[in-house]
């Protein structure tokens, strides 16, 4: 362990940290042992209460969650509470949901921790656009069904639909669609113009958890299933022929149809 030249205090350090989907079993081992060592832990709105029961009883968790239109801090100052944190305390875990390097952020926060000096080591998580699906026996890839999938952010720095999506609309890959379930009916309609009204559509909610509940339709049908089974935040949308590869949404799909 390193420590500062002119005190006996362990010289300041960062961790990024990917928790992964939300379980907490689907932690690396490497962000385990980052969590349980650490002496103050700034984590976000997604992080499960199992995941912060590996801490060390004594360390500090300070709440810096960001969800739509409820923002604990800033970006500006979570960025500083890290640099503040890691001076006084020495070892910082910053947690993030997910993979800190998608659509986390975690790059803007390397930058500027480093830009003080201070040593920062990224830790991976295992990203819920990937994990996610499959958790839901989903493959993202198919052999003859498709051959690629795209991942996307619903929405744009100004909370307006990504314009990515255009692009995205006339590819034959897997689209999945992170934090997107508050534009569900902008992406039905995009899909629409584009003639896509029966393409395979799945909603995945809170997954990997207990609570975890997944809906499938077609873009014509999805938000009315989703409306109806009470989908909400946190989602992600898979859309794509590889939806109908799991039989027992193939089924759900036709009692809906036949109702």
């Amino acid at each position: 362990m390193k420590y500062n030249t002119y005190t006996t205090k362990p010289a300041p350090t960062v961790k990024i940290v990917g928790a992964g989907p939300g379980d907490a079993d689907l932690l690396t081992i490497k962000a385990y042992k980052a969590i349980k060592n650490a002496k103050a832990i700034l984590y976000d709105a997604l992080i499960g209460k199992e995941i912060l029961d590996f801490a060390n009883p004594e360390a500090t968790l300070v709440y810096v969650g960001k969800r739509a239109n409820n923002h604990s801090y800033t970006q500006e100052e979570i960025n500083q509470l890290m640099v503040d944190y890691a001076y006084n305390y020495g070892n910082v875990v910053r947690l993030k949901g997910g993979d800190p390097y998608i659509f986390g952020r975690g790059h803007e926060e390397y930058n500027y921790v480093t830009s003080f000096g201070i040593d920062v080591e990224v830790i991976p998580g295992i990203s819920s656009a990937i994990a996610v699906p499959e958790l839901s026996n989903i493959p993202l890839t198919k052999r003859g069904i498709s051959e690629s999938f795209w991942v996307l952010t619903a929405t744009n720095r100004k909370g307006e639909l990504s314009k990515d999506l255009l692009q995205a609309v006339k590819s034959d890959a897997t689209i999945v669609v992170l934090m997107g379930v508050g534009k569900l009916n902008k992406i039905v309609e995009l899909y629409q113009q584009n003639g896509k009204q029966e393409l395979p559509v799945a909603i995945i909610q809170n997954g990997s958890l207990k609570t975890s509940k997944t809906v499938v339709g077609s873009v014509n049908t999805i938000a009315e299933i989703a409306i109806a089974n009470k989908i909400g935040t946190p989602g992600i949308i898979v859309l794509g022929e590889v939806v109908n590869t799991n039989p027992a949404f193939i089924l759900e799909k036709i009692r809906y149809e036949n109702k």
